[in-house]
């Protein structure tokens, strides 16, 4: 149940107001219909989404430095844009978390204080990934179940977007989502296996427009979500 209550997209951390790039790919024309929506989520789980679920592993099993998992979070996120977003869900995460699975675990990622441009120590939070991880272990799960509920919400988000931007039919949005079932749970178990070693091993693919696709909505006038 733990692992439904994380994954879910209600829990109060802040997801539901992030579309995970949609925003942008809709106002370029490059998801206009169900058939490009499909190929963004694949390409989302394929890079953002691997990378994501690498680290919440990672971080779920509690034997790396939060200094080196936050480093390795960083290494994987060149947007600055993007990397406020992680840290602001990052922080939300564990201050809702904490109020669920208390513990030293969460009280030691809530005191982490990262380096930020311009200052010796601010205290920016850890990214969201690490924070999921951190979450999943004082939870009680795995670091498999860690990674499957992060290549979850780098789908469903980004789809629950589409369904508000572009007025898709929900329930041939949830169709694909339940026809990429398999492609998420072999995210996970590969993210979950990479985890199992050095953090070196962690993948790292890369998702350069969706970075693009962050500092652009970033320099937006008008927009409806947070990124």
């Amino acid at each position: 149940m733990n692992l439904l209550l994380l994954a879910d997209g209600r829990f109060p951390a802040g997801g539901h107001a992030h579309s995970g790039g949609m925003e942008t790919a809709v106002a370029v024309g490059a998801v206009i219909d169900l058939k490009t929506l499909t190929a963004f989520l694949a390409g989302r789980l394929a890079t953002a989404g691997l990378s994501a679920a690498g680290l919440a592993a990672a971080s779920c099993t509690l034997l790396h430095p939060w200094e080196a998992l936050d480093a390795e979070a960083d290494a994987r996120t060149p947007s600055p844009a993007l990397r406020q977003v992680s840290r602001r869900q990052g922080r939300q995460l564990i201050r809702t978390a904490r109020t669920l699975w208390p513990g030293s675990i969460l009280d030691g990622l809530a005191s982490f204080t990262a380096p930020a441009p311009g200052a010796a120590a601010t205290p920016a939070g850890p990214h969201h990934p690490v924070a999921l991880g951190a979450a999943a272990a004082a939870a009680g799960l795995e670091p498999l179940d860690a990674a499957r509920a992060t290549a979850f919400n780098a789908v469903t988000g980004p789809a629950s977007a589409a369904v508000r931007l572009l007025g898709l039919d929900p329930v041939n949005v949830h169709r694909l989502l339940a026809q990429m079932a398999a492609a998420m749970d072999d995210t996970a178990h590969l993210a979950a296996e990479a985890a199992s070693g050095p953090l070196s091993g962690l993948p790292c693919p890369g998702s350069v427009l969706l970075d693009l696709y962050a500092q652009q909505h970033a320099e937006s006038e008008m927009r409806l979500f947070a990124s």
